[in-house]
């Protein structure tokens, strides 16, 4: 197994880490942003550590990022980054984070689609999320979300 399979993808994550953590802590007001700030920089450091890792060589586990993975992961990858870039801020937090977990949701769960009892098990499961979140959210943790057309 080549070293890359690991510098590769864990590289990526770090640099996607950094921008995330430069984003929280460059935005205003910063009471907002104390959770994004708090959990970009857990992210980061973990991050970092799996990077330095792997440019040291000691990635042990697992092997690596194959072809497979990464046609199975694209799809949802496609849709967390329409609703990173623009469904959140088009949409609202709450609306945005809906139809994405929603589409994830059914884009990944073996369950047949041709039976409506799959498809209701989904909606209910999306519905908790969306409750949990909110709650977690908007109620417990009082974190500034993007609204828009929606909430």
């Amino acid at each position: 197994m080549s070293r890359t399979q690991h510098i590769i993808p864990s590289g990526i994550i770090f640099a996607v880490g950094c921008w995330i953590a430069w984003i929280s802590y460059t935005q205003q007001p910063a009471e907002a942003f104390l959770f994004p700030r708090l959990i970009s920089t857990v992210f980061v450091v973990l991050a970092g550590w799996t990077f330095g890792k792997a440019l040291m060589g000691l990635s042990r586990v697992g092997t690596g990022v194959s072809r497979t993975m990464i046609i199975n992961l694209a799809p949802g990858l496609v849709v967390a980054l329409i609703y990173i870039f623009w469904a959140a801020k088009t949409f609202g937090f709450y609306t945005a984070t809906t139809v994405a977990f929603f589409i994830l949701l059914s884009l990944y769960d073996p369950a047949p689609h041709n039976e409506a009892r799959s498809w209701i098990k989904r909606v209910l499961i999306t519905a908790g999320f969306i409750a949990v979140m909110y709650g977690l959210f908007a109620m417990l943790l009082k974190v500034y979300t993007p609204r828009e057309i929606l909430f």
